[in-house]
């Protein structure tokens, strides 16, 4: 994959989300529009000691321009797992320096390497010496309100070798609530010779556009607003590069692709384990939709393809 030049052009990506961006929904975000998919998080150490789940995670077959992401805080573990995401066929390998989970963080790992960035150089240069991939890195603004230093840790990483930088606009202390801060994300713009996608608060195109034209970046990375609306990747490409505001997808297609999705997963998972994972995503799918409160009750308890089958029909009355 030639990262840098899919960066030329403006992409629209999918973002790494634990328990949201396997196999199953990246396949769908790309057919719908997504330039590039990236994978969930996987452990490096899962890795080093040949964990069966997280090695499952390494099924990157029929896929293109896919980011793999690997987290941890050991250089050679990193690189080692690196070196099996290259060889399983991943487009380019991405380093976690922005997970803000406590379990994750309480290894040295994700956000934790915002207040360390001479030990994220040294992982990026590590990565970077065991494979042929580009690398990339994806940042937070900083540790918390009083440590916004992306821009400092940004450069910590290009010094290392990394091809490219995610930047999410919020501190690790904020996780997922609060107002992304973009002016830090164009700060961390003007400071790198090396292309920069910007993360947060975009939710549908004219989001995208403004944020590309006051930032600067290279692309855009959507997360939570693709959640039951992957269309929102097609629709923001043919906003920013034909000027085309695309309609929102019809209620039979949201029920087509969200049945698709559930009879992948299964055919992935098993009917037991994917109707459980599927239960979140149907939710999604179904929001905003006639009697959506109702059906999203009946999609929290159900448990076979038959009671999903029976959910799809109540949603075309």
């Amino acid at each position: 994959m030639d990262l840098i030049e899919i960066l030329k052009h403006r992409p629209v990506v999918l973002a790494p989300m634990a328990g949201i961006t396997d196999k199953s929904f990246r396949l769908i975000c790309r057919r719908l529009g997504a330039d590039l998919v990236y994978t969930e998080m996987v452990s490096s150490w899962g890795l080093h000691y040949r964990n069966a789940a997280t090695v499952d995670m390494l099924d990157f077959s029929g896929e293109d321009r896919l980011v793999a992401q690997i987290f941890g805080a050991d250089p050679a573990v990193m690189a080692e797992g690196a070196l099996m995401l290259q060889e399983r066929g991943a487009g380019a390998v991405d380093i976690n320096a922005g997970c803000p989970v406590p379990k994750v963080v309480k290894t040295g790992a994700g956000s934790e390497l915002m207040r360390d960035p001479e030990l994220l150089n040294r992982i990026v240069h590590s990565v970077v010496q065991a494979v042929e991939l580009p690398v990339t890195v994806k940042i937070r603004t900083g540790w918390n309100a009083s440590s916004i230093n992306a821009v400092e840790v940004a450069l910590a990483a290009r010094d290392g070798g990394a091809a490219a930088i995610a930047v999410h606009g919020r501190t690790c202390r904020q996780m997922y609530g609060g107002r992304a801060d973009w002016d830090v994300i164009a700060r961390v713009v003007d400071a790198l010779d090396i292309p920069v996608i910007g993360n947060g608060d975009i939710a549908g195109p004219e989001d995208a556009a403004r944020r590309l034209f006051e930032s600067g970046c290279a692309g855009v990375m959507l997360g939570r607003a693709a959640l039951g609306n992957p269309w929102i990747f097609g629709r923001i490409v043919s906003f920013i590069r034909e000027g085309r505001l695309a309609a929102e997808p019809s209620r039979e297609e949201k029920l087509a692709v969200s049945r698709e999705h559930l009879y992948d997963v299964l055919q992935r998972r098993g009917e037991a384990r994917g109707i459980r994972e599927m239960r979140k995503h149907l939710a999604w799918y179904f929001k905003g939709m006639p009697g959506a409160a109702r059906l999203r009750e009946k999609i929290n308890t159900m448990s076979s393809k038959e009671d999903a089958e029976r959910i799809f029909r109540e949603g075309l009355r």
